[in-house]
């Protein structure tokens, strides 16, 4: 029949189908541009499987990832409108953002846990936290500023114990009377390859240090202009981490590796196994609530004893330094293993 002849609500209804049927490829994709803060790696690995496997772009999206690295400050880009989002190191920064005036907020904490360690010798059998404290502690300076001023006024530590880490673990290895700081995800792998012991773990987050790490940052402009461009990378960014930690993560892995040409499939596969262990990512409240998860009464209780500390002043409003509106809506529960 010529369609000259149809009824106008027919060819209408017949248009409309014939574009809900069309390919994916002809939608207009939202470009969008997340910066890391380092080199490309498994601690980054479900902003990659979200690219890599394509569902950034089912959700509309066409993301472009900038890595970090040590002449890097991709913080600035964003700042500066040269970026969208942020992969922002952990809490505190928001906490920063909020004292000097930085219109940055967070609005998804992917890290549960802060992955920071201490490395201990199996000599030294040290189990506990407090058993640190005799031991020779290798900080660094961003350490001492931070973690180290929790540690000194919730358990007593001294900083007469500190020497400097300069992110080279020799030192460590040969004082069998020390402690080094790393994370969970790569320093115990190193260790262990470079001096034939595997060290002892004690992770910060599992004695009250609640900071959040990982957190997607943007411009509040962003946040107040294209809500819905925001809750669609939170979500989307949600299922790579879920895809990455629980799928198949080759195609996640291939792009780490095209853009760290250093890195191993070892350590990837080392790295994501340290995560599900700790329950670095995937802990806590995501179990209700789904990756990138945040609450209020966490944050209030970080922000408390950062103040204790003397890390950040009491008079700022630290309920600025975030939103709960993009997460706790359980995106991508459905893809965590049932057992």
């Amino acid at each position: 029949m010529n369609p000259a002849f149809l009824p106008r609500a027919l060819t209408a209804a017949l248009l409309a189908l014939a574009a809900a049927m069309m390919p994916a490829r002809a939608q207009t994709l939202d470009k969008v541009s997340f910066g890391t803060n380092w080199v490309a790696e498994a601690e980054h690995g479900g902003f990659f499987q979200a690219v890599a496997d394509g569902t950034y772009k089912k959700y509309g999206l066409d993301v472009t990832i900038v890595p970090g690295g040590p002449n890097t400050n991709n913080r600035i880009l964003l700042t500066a409108g040269k970026l969208d989002f942020f992969m922002s190191a952990n809490t505190l920064q928001s906490f920063d953002a909020v004292a000097n005036d930085v219109p940055l907020i967070a609005v998804a904490a992917i890290f549960q846990k802060d992955p920071q360690v201490f490395l201990t010798h199996p000599e030294s059998k040290v189990t506990k936290l407090e058993e640190l404290k005799p031991l020779t502690l290798f900080v660094s300076k961003e350490g001492v500023a931070s973690y180290f001023q929790w540690l000194k006024s919730e358990y007593g530590f001294s900083e007469s114990k500190v020497k400097p880490y300069t992110f080279n673990s020799q030192p460590f290895i040969v004082n069998k009377q020390s402690a080094m700081q790393g994370y969970v995800t790569s320093e115990p792998y190193a260790v262990e390859k470079a001096a034939g012991f595997k060290p002892g773990v004690i992770l910060l987050a599992d004695h009250g240090f609640n900071a959040y790490s990982t957190l997607i940052e943007t411009r509040r402009e962003i946040v107040d202009k294209k809500p819905d461009l925001v809750q669609r990378f939170v979500d989307a960014s949600a299922v790579g981490w879920y895809n990455y930690l629980y799928g198949d993560n080759s195609a996640g892995n291939a792009m780490i590796k095209q853009m760290n040409p250093e890195m191993t499939d070892e350590l990837l596969s080392y790295s994501v196994v340290k995560m599900k262990e700790y329950g670095i990512v995937d802990s806590g409240d995501t179990l209700r609530d789904g990756i990138g998860a945040m609450n209020d009464t966490r944050m209030a209780s970080f922000f408390d004893k950062m103040v204790r500390a003397g890390v950040v002043r009491r008079d700022i409003d630290y309920r600025q330094a975030y939103t709960l509106r993009f997460v706790n809506k359980g995106v991508g529960l459905d893809l965590r293993p049932k057992n």
